[in-house]
């Protein structure tokens, strides 16, 4: 599922910006901010896929 995937690489992406807003660093917290919105935004169209499928499978 490319939602799904692209969800991943979202997280994926973030790893060494959360390391650096953890060390202090303000401009990688708001950077990590950012992107865990549009991590939210891709969670949820993984969730319509999901109830898309689902809703296949019932006809």
């Amino acid at each position: 599922m490319e939602e799904y995937e692209k969800l991943k690489r979202l997280v994926e992406s973030i790893g060494e910006d959360v390391a650096k807003a953890r060390g202090g660093n303000k401009a990688a917290g708001t950077r990590v901010r950012k992107a865990m919105q549009d991590v939210k935004n891709a969670a949820q169209e993984v969730r319509k896929k999901i109830l898309e499928v689902r809703s296949e499978q019932d006809t």
